[in-house]
């Protein structure tokens, strides 16, 4: 088994965690309208000026993960939230995520098992039901 020099694996995980702050910032200037697309890994790997592929192995071998995996999820998680809070419609929360409605209903589905209504009707329900 061979062992990656310290320099290596620093530059690993500074890679890594400097992918995640750039997934963060593009996240939250997409919902706040500062920006009008989510990345895909090739925008981040040239903001970063590194290679679309070492973006992908290097996240890959420091997390465990592909990059989509960590883009999804935290989209999987405003969309959430924003269903919970029940203020504005889902056709809106898609809207502000990117996705026109159908999209969005497949995205929501295929990483939370359910359409984003179901979610919502699911999470109004356990917050009407009131324990004694």
């Amino acid at each position: 088994m061979t062992t990656l020099p310290k320099k290596i694996l620093a530059r690993q995980k500074e890679i890594t965690n400097d992918f995640l702050k750039i997934v963060d910032q593009n996240l939250a200037d997409v919902l706040s309208g500062k920006s009008e697309n989510i990345y895909e890994i090739r925008d981040v790997a040239e903001l970063m000026h590194i290679h679309p592929r070492h973006l992908s192995n290097t996240i890959k071998l420091v997390t465990g993960n592909s990059p989509c995996s960590f883009v999804e999820d935290k989209i999987l998680d405003i969309a959430k939230q924003h269903l919970e809070d029940n203020k504005i419609s889902i056709a809106e929360i898609a809207k502000m995520l990117t996705y026109d409605p159908s999209n969005f209903t497949k995205f929501f589905k295929r990483f939370a098992g359910m359409t984003p209504k179901q979610y919502r009707e699911a999470h109004l329900e356990k917050s009407e039901t009131v324990t004694i």
